[in-house]
């Protein structure tokens, strides 16, 4: 039987084969590269399920800095971001010395919220290691409730958006997550 790695198959599905691509996934905007130290193994060996999370949030940072969500405009604005709903699938492990590379799809958008994918992919093994499905909400952090998005960040997701609905393969999402 063919590996994943030999016949580029990012994502399977059980009975379909082949839902997405390694290729078609290194094409989504990279965020996030990392070598994992040591330090992130855990007592079997691979790296443990909470850097998954902060390896995820440093994606997701550097997402928010390119819709102009910076630490500037958080201090400025008393604004930023509350996470709702996440959706994690591990596919294959991770271990020290590996470099790993985090690529997002934004999925949709309301007055509010957005919903996004990251994938990250092994690049030493050339697998896809996991995938993260995040719902969150822009929010107002004097008031600390959900808020809607200003013009120029909700225009910068929505130039994202058409972009990714463009891509002319879907989205491997959960199926848990409504804006």
């Amino acid at each position: 039987m063919p590996t994943d790695n030999e016949n580029n198959c990012g994502i399977r599905e059980p009975q379909n084969g082949c839902r997405v691509t390694l290729a078609r996934l290194q094409e989504l905007p990279l965020y996030y590269r990392e070598t994992i130290p040591n330090d992130y193994l855990d007592a079997m060996g691979h790296m443990n399920v909470r850097w998954y999370m902060a390896l995820y949030d440093q994606a997701t940072w550097h997402f928010f800095d390119t819709i102009g969500m910076t630490s500037d405009y958080l201090k400025t604005f008393h604004a930023g971001a509350f996470a709702l709903r996440h959706f994690l699938n591990y596919f294959s492990e991770i271990h020290a010395g590996q470099t790993v590379a985090l690529h997002t799809r934004v999925l949709g958008r309301t007055d509010k919220r957005f919903h996004f994918m990251h994938f990250m992919i092994n690049e030493t093994t050339l697998q896809v290691a996991s995938s993260f499905e995040a719902l969150g909400t822009h929010a107002d952090l004097k008031q600390r409730r959900s808020a809607p998005f200003p013009a120029f960040i909700a225009d910068k997701i929505d130039v994202r958006l058409d972009q990714d609905r463009k891509i002319d393969w879907e989205a491997p999402v959960s199926g848990i997550m409504n804006l």
